[in-house]
């Protein structure tokens, strides 16, 4: 893992084969002015992005759903779950379920030209030194095919690591941008979903982490209070996995909320329920450990119990989601017991309480989920809930896998953290 201290900002450290590179990087010329990624410009402007890409009022209006779709094609190890299969897979259930604008019309906008983030998008949230290091290393990647640049998970890179990632970020921007536009317009907003790899939760100020390159939700989070002047930002994470990267990016922060339920004891080993933020921020991190075992019965609870009450005492002016579909019962590198059904159910409550606190201002982040058949049937489910649509995960889940839930220890676990956080 990366050093994580702030006084190692000027060292980064990547992984070439078996090798470790030290990237020194002069505090100096750390950014060229302007660079070219696929033929989009990338801008070091913190201002506000090209406004040319968000739909049109009269689009706006009509939408419930708008996506983007960022698949990092060349981003990709063989044999590895977090491969270049999983955003085509989401893409042909989407249209095999005819959830698309093909069959949809005007209730759902695929966004097709976005930028690429900036440098300074990623930097309001990475070091500089570290943003700087990946890019440099790119020419590493093209000699050696693939290079690890984080020994977790691990995390790999390939030659278009560095560009793909920020396309992919840029993606989620272009949604906060197009989602806020249509606030302005009509009391109940879409509901964005940035169908995006690498995934980013895992990945820390300091570094890459977990499958992650860069924080995908926390730049999301930044570019909304920047540009938006959207001062208040809750943050779900619903991945199996704590989200430790959204986690640190925040953890002193008053005005970013950041709640997480996932599995107690799997990776990274943090989200702990005593970690509840510092200084300012102390109280607007809430960690909810879950035993294995816990499914919709759990989550059912978790949300009325726990995410409700934070929510509508934090008053957020705009909702983001990590939402990571690892937690599937059918999923392998986890132990939960979620359905599709759960996945329904959390995204049309979410869509629900955006509604009822900041104008239904909400977007999804893709982050985990490796089983490509659970994975693409729950993110369709997904859409249906956010288009309104009943739910069809009967036709997909299998109640016979299931097995009882471990209710005795999420009673407890939800009692203890509603005790630390008053709720």
């Amino acid at each position: 893992m990366l050093p994580r201290s702030p006084s190692s900002f000027g060292n980064a450290f990547f992984l070439v084969g078996h090798r470790v590179l030290d990237i020194r990087v002069c505090n100096g010329s750390l950014f060229r002015k302007s660079q070219r990624c696929f033929g989009a410009s990338i801008s070091c402007s913190g201002g506000v992005r090209n406004q040319s890409i968000v739909p049109s009022i009269e689009q706006l209006s009509d939408a419930r759903v708008i996506y983007s779709v960022a698949p990092s094609m060349g981003h990709n190890q063989e044999s590895h779950p977090e491969s270049h299969f999983r955003v085509p897979a989401i893409v042909n259930a989407l249209e095999e379920m005819q959830l698309t604008y093909k069959f949809r019309g005007s209730e759902v906008i695929e966004l097709q030209h976005f930028e690429p983030a900036s440098v300074d998008d990623i930097a309001s949230v990475h070091a500089k030194a570290y943003v700087s290091g990946l890019e440099k290393v790119m020419d590493q990647a093209v000699e050696k095919g693939l290079i690890f640049v984080d020994g977790s998970g691990p995390t790999y890179a390939t030659a278009t690591t560095f560009q793909e990632s920020i396309i992919a970020a840029g993606a989620g921007l272009a949604l906060v941008d197009s989602v806020v536009a249509a606030s302005k317009i009509k009391r109940d907003a879409p509901t964005g979903f940035a169908l995006i790899r690498p995934p980013g939760h895992h990945a820390v100020p300091q570094g890459p982490m977990g499958f992650c390159i860069f924080g995908n939700v926390a730049i999301a989070a930044r570019y909304a209070q920047r540009v938006h002047g959207l001062k208040r930002v809750f943050i779900i994470d619903f991945d199996v996995h704590h989200g430790n990267g959204t986690n640190d990016a925040f953890y002193t922060d008053p005005d970013v909320f950041f709640l997480s339920f996932h599995q107690d004891g799997s990776y990274p080993g943090t989200g702990k329920f005593d970690e509840v933020g510092s200084g300012d921020g102390e109280g607007t991190t809430l960690n909810l450990p879950l035993p294995g075992g816990s499914g919709d019965t759990a989550i059912r609870t978790v949300f009325d119990e726990v995410i409700v009450p934070c929510a509508q005492r934090f008053q957020p002016d705009i909702i983001l989601v990590s939402a990571g579909y690892d937690g599937h019962v059918l999923d392998p590198l986890a132990n939960l017991q979620y359905t599709t059904g759960t996945y329904y159910m959390l995204a049309s409550s979410i869509k629900q309480l955006a509604k009822d606190l900041c104008g239904g201002r909400c977007v999804f982040f893709l982050e985990g989920g490796y089983n490509l058949k659970s994975l693409s049937y729950s993110v369709a489910d997904t859409f249906r809930a956010l288009l309104g649509d009943p739910s069809l995960a009967s036709e997909f889940d299998d109640p016979n896998i299931l097995y009882e839930e471990p209710s005795t220890k999420v009673k407890q676990a939800i009692q203890r953290i509603k005790h630390i956080h008053s709720l």
